[in-house]
């Protein structure tokens, strides 16, 4: 059964529960909703066996009957005692079949200790966990870990243990052997800093992730929005599987067809799809609002992408789609209205739209505060548009000091690190320090915001390392202030230790940063020469320094 909503038109397609024998049950739900078709089909063994059952479709109940259909059915159902041992119930899940449920759980449920599953689970939970070690006190463990723990909760496996997974276009279709299909990626969210995490940490489950990605392009048609349960429900704007990918294949991710890649990533930015009408983004060089609502998030997420995509072009050397990504890439232009010092909407016309300051008219999940600054990919020229480094810091501080900042949503998570790009590195320090204990605690509402997935915790884990990837497919990282006296990361062939000389309450700027001995002259560090060095070394103090 399932919650009835009005939105997304969510209700239960079919369902049905059947007796299979004294000791196991099965059964599927088909639901449509927020993702248009689920098919979930379930397997269920009991430790102790079934005496009796009650069966019922709302009003509709059926006492000891092998199987009902409907769609709102609860079982009850009555089991012998066994020496007073509790009930253990194991439950396999399946996108496919009840048969591949069943299959999933002799692989992966082949015992009734359940206290060996817990062990397990504890093994593989710690082996991902201490990918990274912290010196720290238990509060800053315990905030730490959550977060760390909060990432490797999804994207999830979908694909059963035979290598059989419901694809986006609602066949069932075969793996390679040792492939895994994913799902469940909040791409709107999680590209900003959970994705570039995952590169660093699990390699391996990156190569996967894009090839899943990918799958959908080739029978859906183009690369996931938002995807759940294998499929598209596009409730979030841009194709963020293109920075994904680009950072992915820049970054030396093996394992990725780089032409299949490219082909799809390509074809995902210039084919037209929910809030994406390609052509309208080719005749005006932004999105009007009069013909496409969000429209100002919209253009400037989706110049974005055109400019990964033409970094990917340049590194295949596809210079003439590199010269007409890049022309898209400057779209957000178009919109920054110099005269009220926003990104606003505008009419096919040409005319503005002008906004107050808690106006989301034209915007995703913000204000045109929440949005001003979000040119990831051309930050010089953003600053530049609003009249050079002075005023973009001035404009900075108004941000922060008005609270505009709302670090409760995704789009501003790399506005405390724009300091570094106008000389003033020490103010993206301070609101580090400042806004890791703001917003990340030991309570039940210790994550403040909705967690999307992990990238709540990734802006985390990558701030009290260190830096942040303010932009996806740009093998930089920019500098910010590291929280831990000593962090020992487990990367693929070797550990990056990065420590933090002096670090106490008072000392909350970086005076010097060396890598492998040598000292950093900007507030920036390439990936690949992060990942190459045996140690990081913070120098802190009292007093803001400059690089």
């Amino acid at each position: 059964h399932s919650a009835n909503k009005g939105s997304w038109n969510r209700r239960i397609i079919n369902s049905q529960i059947r007796i299979v024998n004294d000791h196991a049950i099965e059964g599927y739900r088909i639901i449509t909703g927020w993702a248009k078709l689920r098919k979930v089909y379930f397997y269920i063994e009991f430790s102790s066996p079934i005496l009796s059952s009650s069966l019922r479709d709302g009003d509709r109940q059926y006492e000891n009957t092998p199987v009902i259909n409907g769609s709102n059915l609860h079982a009850m159902l009555r089991f012998r005692k066994l020496n007073e041992k509790p009930l253990i119930c194991k439950v396999a899940l399946s996108p496919v079949s009840t048969d591949n449920a069943q299959l999933n759980l002799k692989q992966e449920a082949s015992h009734w200790d359940f206290n060996q599953y817990t062990t397990d689970a504890d093994r593989l939970w710690e082996k991902e966990l201490e990918k990274i070690n912290i010196q720290g006190t238990d509060l800053q463990k315990t905030i730490f870990y959550t977060a760390l723990y909060h990432t490797l909760i999804q994207p999830n496996t979908i694909s059963d243990v035979n290598g059989e997974y419901m694809a986006a276009d609602y066949t069932t279709r075969q793996l390679s052997a040792n492939e895994i299909h994913y799902t469940t990626f909040s791409l709107w969210d999680t590209f900003r800093g959970a994705h570039p995490l995952y590169t660093l940490l699990n390699a391996d489950r990156v190569t996967d992730f894009v090839k899943s990605m990918i799958r959908q392009y080739e029978y859906y048609g183009y690369l996931p929005v938002w995807q759940l349960w294998g499929q598209d429900n596009y409730c979030m704007i841009g194709n963020h599987s293109i920075p994904v990918i680009v950072d992915a294949i820049l970054k030396g991710i093996p394992g990725i067809d780089i032409e299949k890649a490219y082909e799809a990533v390509y074809n995902s930015s210039v084919i037209s799809h929910p809030n994406s009408p390609f052509e309208v983004w080719e005749k005006y060089g932004y999105m009007p609002e009069n013909i496409q609502t969000q429209s100002v998030s919209i253009t400037l997420e989706q110049a974005f992408d055109d400019w990964c995509v033409a970094q990917m072009a340049k590194s295949l050397g596809k210079m003439e789609d590199y010269a007409h990504l890049m022309r898209f890439s400057g779209n957000y232009k178009n919109l920054y209205n110099p005269e009220k010092g926003f990104f606003l909407p505008r009419n096919y016309d040409g005319t503005w739209i002008d906004l107050d300051d808690n106006s989301r008219h034209g915007l995703t999940e913000g204000s045109k505060w929440t949005y001003l600054f979000c040119v990831l990919q051309d930050i010089p020229g953003m600053i530049d548009l609003m009249g050079g480094p002075q005023a973009f810091s001035d404009k900075l501080d108004r941000n922060f000091e008005e609270d505009h900042y709302k670090h409760d949503n995704e789009p501003g998570h790399h506005y405390i690190y724009l300091y570094n790009y106008c000389n003033e590195p020490w103010k993206t320090q301070e609101l580090v320090r400042k806004h890791v204990k703001l917003n990340y605690k030991d309570t039940p509402d210790g994550v403040n915001g909705n967690d999307d997935c992990g990238q709540m915790s990734a802006w985390y884990l990558f701030s009290v390392m260190g830096f942040y990837p303010v932009t996806p497919g740009s093998n930089e990282f920019a500098i910010g202030a590291p929280q831990f006296s000593e962090i020992k990361i487990r990367l693929k062939d070797h550990d990056l230790l990065i420590k933090a000389d002096n670090l106490s309450e008072e000392n909350k700027y970086v005076q010097s940063v060396f890598l492998d001995g040598k000292k950093i002259l900007k507030p920036f560090v390439d990936y690949f020469d992060l990942i190459g060095a045996k140690e990081i070394r913070f120098v802190m103090n009292d007093r803001p320094g400059v690089y």
